[in-house]
């Protein structure tokens, strides 16, 4: 009799999940349109054919992304959602969103990328306007090898990329980084003979480096903040680039959208063109400037550089920098800007008697609202240097 309980027991516990297996089978359909919500945030909708479930994988067929401003829709094929849960209230995790490989030839060019996917994927189940669940957040971006070839020659290559979202403490805004790795551009094949002559005297046939970039992002007071965008090159040098403003929240971005909308359902172009110069006029006002830096540090071609103006004068690298010292403070007399001409005429001096390093930053005592900026500009440009706090060294000197 125990045992007849025990079987019977066991069958009522598979009817039960045979019955209740549907409930909890995804919902594509879902899926789907809760992404769309979360992605209208950033002005951009998801279009596709056909949403297939196997298990806890939901794959799109035909997939399109659309962007607010965008003519066309870029065209994405097939996406494989792997590791797709409910988290229980109402949205969903994927462990990795898998992009089709691209390769596309058009013309003479042929574009090809693999392994694209983002990692670590949230949805959330209902938008909270102003915090981070209006938004599509993911841990990781990768990509494998990107190749651009040309007449059958590769032109450009990438070895792989990867970008990670980290979110701060209290959901009180983002963190982020990206890498660009193993970058590789054939420069043998530029066309132009001007411009074909000028890199062969240069020595330079190719170039090979990477990209960085990091910085943050507060929801509360906007704060954008891109600590590094480098661009570093062998035998060229390293270009950074650092800047700080406030005021891009997420309501910036929604009125920005806003007026790509409107201008984008008028009809008449100039009318909207218009339009949008005046929106845009309206926002730019909400943004403040905190600070801003750019950096190059040379790794040998600016010598290179010197070596070829000379030769095109008659007259070697070295005469050809001192010729420069002369004519940079009588080219910038014309600015009106006296305390700022002193300064870049002594970095251009360092600079050109050792080349190191360059450097251009602007940080005012306080934040300076746009509109003053834009005020100081068409008012009284020659403020500007002491509005922004601009100061330019050379080899690191302060």
């Amino acid at each position: 009799m125990m045992r007849t309980s025990h079987f019977r027991t066991l069958l009522a516990g598979a009817a039960l999940a045979t019955l209740a297996s549907p409930a909890f089978a995804l919902d594509g359909a879902d899926l789907m349109a809760k992404l769309n919500a979360t992605y209208a945030t950033s002005g951009v909708t998801i279009g596709y054919s056909n949403a297939a479930v196997d298990g806890s994988t939901v794959t799109l067929e035909g997939t399109e992304l659309k962007a607010t401003g965008a003519e066309a829709p870029i065209k994405l094929g097939t996406i494989t959602m792997e590791g797709v849960e409910e988290d229980g209230e109402g949205g969903y995790t994927i462990e990795t969103v898998a992009f089709q490989d691209i390769d596309v030839t058009e013309a003479d060019a042929t574009v090809t990328a693999k392994d694209l996917a983002l990692n670590g994927v949230s949805i959330p189940g209902t938008v909270v306007s102003g915090t981070l669940e209006s938004l599509l957040m993911y841990e990781s971006a990768t990509a494998g090898p990107v190749s651009v070839s040309t007449k059958g020659k590769e032109v450009f290559s990438m070895s792989g990329m990867e970008a990670t979202i980290t979110r701060m403490d209290a959901d009180a805004g983002l963190e982020f980084d990206a890498t660009l790795n193993d970058l590789k551009a054939d420069l043998t094949t530029v066309e132009d003979p001007k411009a074909k002559d000028t890199l062969a005297k240069l020595g330079i046939q190719s170039l090979e480096g990477k990209v960085n970039m990091s910085g943050s992002w507060e929801l509360a007071s906007g704060k954008l903040a891109v600590d590094e965008y480098a661009f570093d090159f062998k035998d060229i040098g390293r270009l950074n680039l650092s800047l700080e403003f406030s005021g891009y929240t997420l309501d910036f971005l929604k009125n920005l959208q806003e007026a790509i909308k409107t201008a984008e359902a008028n009809p008449n172009k100039e009318e909207a063109n218009a339009a949008m110069g005046m929106a845009m006029m309206g926002l730019v006002q909400q943004l403040t400037f905190n600070s801003a830096s750019l950096s190059f540090e040379d790794a040998s071609i600016t010598k290179k550089l010197l070596d070829y103006a000379g030769s095109e004068q008659g007259v070697t690298g070295d005469q050809m920098a001192q010729s420069l010292k002369g004519l940079v403070p009588i080219m910038i007399a014309q600015l009106n800007m006296p305390d700022l001409q002193n300064q870049i005429s002594a970095a251009v001096n360092t600079y050109l008697d050792d080349p190191k390093s360059l450097t251009i930053s602007a940080e005012p005592k306080e934040p300076v609202p746009f509109p003053m900026i834009m005020g100081a500009a068409m008012g009284a440009p020659q403020t500007i240097p002491q509005v922004l706090g601009v100061t330019i060294t050379a080899n690191d000197e302060m």
